[in-house]
């Protein structure tokens, strides 16, 4: 169904323009109060002004997203519409599927099987499921053992063998569906040849949490992980009931024409471990506190820490070298950062969960359209973010006094070219052309020479041109110019 009218697109376009900074607290008894330093308040703010732009440039419905410190939830917020046709507004407590970051939780309850004594990482998948009766195309290569499911190296098929991504209603098979039809299934390459993307892979780890425990998959989960770590509003499975109020709705991508349409309700079933869950922001920052806690050697005695190190550390080396992953884990490097993360992409949802361990960072980003790139506003995050907390952390009592007439000039400035964000940032301002696909990189600091007169620092630290603001009646800016050319201030 498309969106009903024009209208409905200027509202769910309008609804982006509100930005939602929440500092809140992983625990109630949070002894930091690390977001209330003016440089990592500056540098959230300006991150979150440059994803609305983002977003709301693609059309994307909503967002919600989160920053962790270790076990804080320094910052969340939400812009959007969650129900776009309701006019509901998404919140940090706005439930999504997050589709494979499922895998996480599935690749940690079968860790726990293995910290237990309970399996191996190198048995063969038959010792824990009698019924893998999968045609092997390959029987003289190595046997696809448990890691391998985990490393995506096990040469299965990407997919159980039906339409579940494409078919009208979504028809996700049941666990015994999957069962009948595996024997039908050849496996794709060699075990530990290649790597190959499987929600079969690790359906079956799924399958042998299951076996192993004893219990269903959803009581396992839940019970193991889920209800210990205060993870009362996630579901192993979509919860179609809440679709449309405390779940959001989800689109497709866009059309030629820039639209998208609503994406039908569906539940995953059988390929749950896979790809099931649905969460928020808030549940899945406690579940990255839990990681950061558990890396410590205090994780509740949920995991050893040594064994969730196995976890976030290279596994698998594709032959290009162009693919790394953990068991479970996507373990990926950019620049000098190294990243535990996944994304998720189901049926109207895209989402990342972004981790990174050295410095205790995690960044959430969840939103409800096919076609939006979380993983990129995650990963902007970082190098924006993090220097911000590295120094505030450092040095707290160095946190610079913030100059409260820096605050008339923040806002967002418009020409016909683009807009720019301004924020204050050390004792000057920063100035961000939101269209840049790299906004630690494309930030400018300004220095205040006098009056409303600023001046941009280069590289080298010499002054560049002038940037002179223009006040209101009401003392606050309502227009700059540089190079002799005039930017507006406009709203969101």
């Amino acid at each position: 169904m498309k969106h009903r009218n024009a209208s409905l697109r200027k509202r769910c376009l309008l609804a982006l323009s509100v930005a939602l900074l929440a500092v809140s607290a992983v625990q109630a008894d949070d002894p930091r109060a690390l977001a209330d330093d003016p440089r990592v308040a500056d540098a959230i703010s300006l991150w979150s002004e440059w994803v609305a732009y983002q977003a709301g440039r693609d059309r994307v419905p909503a967002v919600s997203w989160g920053i962790v410190h270790d076990q804080d939830l320094i910052a969340s917020g939400a812009f959007g519409l969650a129900n776009p046709a309701e006019g509901i507004e998404a919140t940090p407590d706005t439930l999504y599927s997050i589709c494979s970051i499922s895998k996480l939780f599935t690749s940690v309850g079968l860790m726990q099987r293995y910290d237990a004594g309970e399996l191996r990482l190198d048995d063969h998948v038959s010792e824990h499921l009698d019924w893998f009766d999968i045609q092997d195309a390959h029987p003289d290569d190595e046997p696809i053992t448990i890691r391998r499911l985990l490393t995506h190296s096990s040469g299965l098929p990407r997919e159980s063998d039906f339409p579940y991504w494409t078919d009208a209603d979504y028809p996700f098979p049941t666990s015994e569906e999957i069962r009948e039809r595996l024997s039908s299934q050849q496996t794709l390459y060699p075990s530990s040849r290649y790597f190959q993307y499987s929600n079969l892979g690790l359906t079956l780890v799924g399958e042998i949490v299951a076996a192993v425990s004893g219990q269903s998959y959803d009581a396992y989960m839940r019970e193991h992980l889920l209800d210990p770590l205060g993870m009362d509003s996630t579901t192993t499975d979509i919860p179609v009931e809440l679709r449309g109020t405390r779940l959001a709705i989800g689109h497709t991508a866009r059309d030629h024409h820039g639209n998208r349409e609503v994406v039908g309700p569906f539940q995953t079933r059988g390929i749950a471990p896979a790809a099931g869950y649905a969460s928020n922001l808030t549940d899945l920052a406690k579940f990255a506190a839990w990681q950061f806690r558990a890396l410590e050697g205090q994780g509740d005695g949920l995991l050893r820490a040594s064994t969730l190190r196995e976890m976030q550390r290279v596994q698998w080396l594709d032959p290009d070298f162009g693919t790394t992953w953990g068991l479970g884990f996507s373990v990926v490097q950019e620049g000098d950062r190294v990243y535990a993360r996944h994304g998720g992409g189901c049926p109207g949802y895209y989402t990342e969960f972004r981790l990174e361990p050295a410095s205790k960072i995690g960044v959430i980003v969840l939103t409800n359209t096919i076609g939006s790139t979380p993983g990129a506003y995650a990963g902007a995050a970082f190098p924006l973010i993090g220097p911000a907390i590295a120094s505030a952390l450092a040095s707290p009592e160095e946190a610079p006094e913030r100059d409260g007439d820096l605050a008339r000039y923040a806002g967002l400035y418009g020409t016909i070219w683009g807009r720019d964000a301004v924020v204050p940032w050390e004792d000057g301002l920063a100035i961000l052309d939101l269209a840049s696909s790299a906004p630690a990189q494309g930030m400018e600091r300004l220095k205040h020479i006098e009056g409303h007169v600023f001046r941009r620092i280069r590289s080298d630290d010499s002054l560049g041109e002038e940037i002179r603001f223009e006040l209101g009646a009401d003392g606050r800016a309502t227009r700059y110019m540089r190079h002799s050319i005039w930017a507006e201030r406009v709203e969101r």
